[in-house]
């Protein structure tokens, strides 16, 4: 079957109770955590499983971690078999948050060896606003066998992104604006931003209706943002390695594969006071 990176709310619609297709409603509001459960109880698309940004897909806070470390491969794996997650399904992921949530487990699926993942462009809010079904029934599952493969390359650490710097390479932060050069920093501990990171905010790969640009735009966007660094090389990061994932979804549909994710992110760096850091004035 052919992998969809990016799924329409017309094409789920057609596929609705189809068994080789699986949702996942990943809704979560970093200050609320459990708002997104709690709007899922109430109203969601059917079939959609809920996976939990901090208990589901997350491992626990260490003291030299970042606020979002990633997951035991053998526990998540474990946790998408008895979801109902087959090697052959089509899985699509949304959220009400114009992907931000939701990306974090398409880019846990691919780095487990999962392909087959999409992000619901537009997510609940297109579908919501196009007045498509919503149900609090719970989804009928059929447990499967899930084998985690994690890919160890599609990951950089703290030295990975410090050499890269060193070496003039991209390092992307998905932060917004604001929270990069250190005006505001309602999460963190520490305001500002690696030197030599590049701003990428998320937002940037959304169109005005909140659905991803175009290929041929994201292209030409990211080619500028990477200079003289090939898709591979980029680093990409954030707060705690969530939203960058906005922007590696952008760049494979964008056709600049095999870019890597920091997962430890800002909130990983800012944990050893000898990394260095920068606000701006």
């Amino acid at each position: 079957m052919r992998s969809a990176t990016l799924v329409s709310t017309e094409q789920l619609a057609r596929r609705l109770g189809d068994p080789d297709w699986i949702l996942f409603d990943c809704r979560f509001t970093l200050t609320r955590p459990e708002a997104g459960r709690q709007a899922y109880t109430a109203a969601h698309i059917p079939g959609a499983r809920y996976a939990h940004l901090d208990a589901d897909l997350s491992a626990p806070v260490l003291p030299a971690s970042g606020r979002h470390p990633l997951p035991d491969p053998a526990i998540l794996g474990e946790k998408l078999g008895r979801w109902g997650v087959r090697q052959d399904v089509q899985v699509v992921v949304y959220d009400d948050s114009f992907g931000s949530m939701a990306v974090r487990l398409w880019w846990l699926l691919r780095w487990l060896g999962h392909e087959n993942v999409g992000l619901l462009d537009g997510g609940l809010h297109k579908w919501q606003r196009e007045k498509r079904l919503l149900t609090a029934d719970a989804p009928t599952i059929v447990p499967a066998r899930f084998e985690a493969r994690p890919n160890a390359d599609r990951c950089a650490d703290a030295a990975e992104v410090a050499a890269a710097i060193c070496r003039g390479e991209a390092v992307l932060d998905a932060r917004p604006e604001e929270r990069f050069i250190g005006f505001v920093e309602p999460l963190d501990k520490v305001a500002g931003h690696i030197p030599g990171a590049m701003n990428r905010p998320f937002e940037d790969n959304l169109d005005l209706d909140g659905t991803l640009l175009g290929a041929d735009a994201l292209r030409a966007a990211y080619l500028e943002a990477l200079g003289a660094t090939p898709p591979q090389r980029s680093i990409h990061m954030c707060g705690s390695g969530v939203s960058a994932c906005h922007n590696l979804l952008a760049m494979e549909i964008a056709g600049l594969s095999g870019a890597r994710l920091y997962p430890g992110s800002w909130s990983e760096w800012i944990t050893d006071p000898s990394r260095p850091t920068i606000k701006e004035d």
